[in-house]
């Protein structure tokens, strides 16, 4: 087997849908001027008619593909365009037939000009700030309370965050790509822990950035240059993730259980023989000391 091949079992592994948010305002506005992200004019900006195109299309697509089906759960950063895109994208539809459902989103909810998204037949919503984009400075990447976000989206669950107000942003200094990176280490711990195998997580690119930063230097360039391309606005790529820490230490605890077997095993098979056998005290005292002591170590 090639060096670089791996087998790892199957709930050993999560795969994670990873998705930019599509264009926002602060999008257009920046690539004339960068320095309008730090504009209050764009304060938690929202997306644009393209964006809203964007997002449509990325809805056909995981449509088409079936991957809305396979999805358990989504989870998307506290901001106002990566709530569009994701429920936009991921969300039920939106006509209820009459079904008593809670909607998503609320009709026009932040200046969209759409219609209401129901949560029927959806996966579950789940905002988490640890996928935040880069904190500081930009005026785009603050939140508004939690208290206006569930107005405007009842159906997502903002229980993880502990603050209604925006107390992670500050003007500056703006977050480094190590601190980035650091938070994209303890974002991925953290979704090891949850029990959904088939997650998508709606984001931004200074946070997939430094994420991506932080895994593959074991890999080859073919891999590190995929894990290191800048996301296009509302575009979608896949991976796979395995806790191979865990995979080590049940694999040292599968070594010790089967010498422990070989060596109670041995231990028997001796007995046996000794039992036929003239010198069985002389050898008794030599091997049974040895053997005791690999029973204790490897038990």
């Amino acid at each position: 087997m090639d060096k670089g091949t791996g087998l790892y079992p199957l709930h050993r592994c999560k795969t994670i849908h990873l998705v930019r948010h599509a264009q926002g305002i602060h999008n257009v506005a920046g690539d004339k001027d960068h320095s309008a992200y730090s504009s209050d004019k764009f304060f938690d900006a929202q997306l644009t008619p393209l964006g809203w195109q964007q997002v449509d299309n990325l809805r056909n697509h995981v449509q088409e593909t079936q991957l809305l089906n396979k999805i358990e759960l989504v989870i998307v950063s506290p901001l106002l365009r990566t709530i569009q895109t994701a429920v936009g994208a991921f969300g039920g539809e939106e006509d209820t037939n009459g079904e008593d459902a809670t909607s998503l989103m609320v009709a026009n909810a932040g200046s969209s000009d759409r219609p209401a998204i129901s949560s029927l037949n959806s996966p579950p919503f789940l905002a988490v700030e640890l996928c935040r984009e880069t904190m500081g400075d930009h005026s785009c990447d603050r939140r508004r309370s939690v208290t206006e976000y569930k107005a405007l989206f009842p159906a997502i669950d903002f229980s993880l965050i502990e603050s209604d107000k925006d107390v992670l942003w500050k003007p500056s200094p703006r977050e480094s790509p190590e601190e980035v990176a650091a938070r994209g280490v303890e974002f991925i711990n953290w979704l090891w822990t949850r029990k959904e195998k088939e997650i998508a997580v709606v984001t931004h690119s200074g946070f997939l950035k430094g994420l991506l930063s932080s895994f593959g230097k074991d890999c080859n360039d073919d891999i590190n240059k995929e894990l290191s391309i800048r996301f296009n606005n509302c575009e979608l790529c896949s991976m796979v993730i395995v806790d191979r820490g865990k995979l080590r230490t049940d694999s040292a605890q599968t070594t010790n259980y089967v010498l422990g077997r070989f060596l109670k095993d041995l231990i028997f098979q001796v007995a046996n023989w000794l039992k036929n056998c003239s010198e069985a005290p002389k050898y008794l005292e030599l091997i049974l000391p040895l053997v005791l002591e690999k029973c204790l170590l490897h038990n």
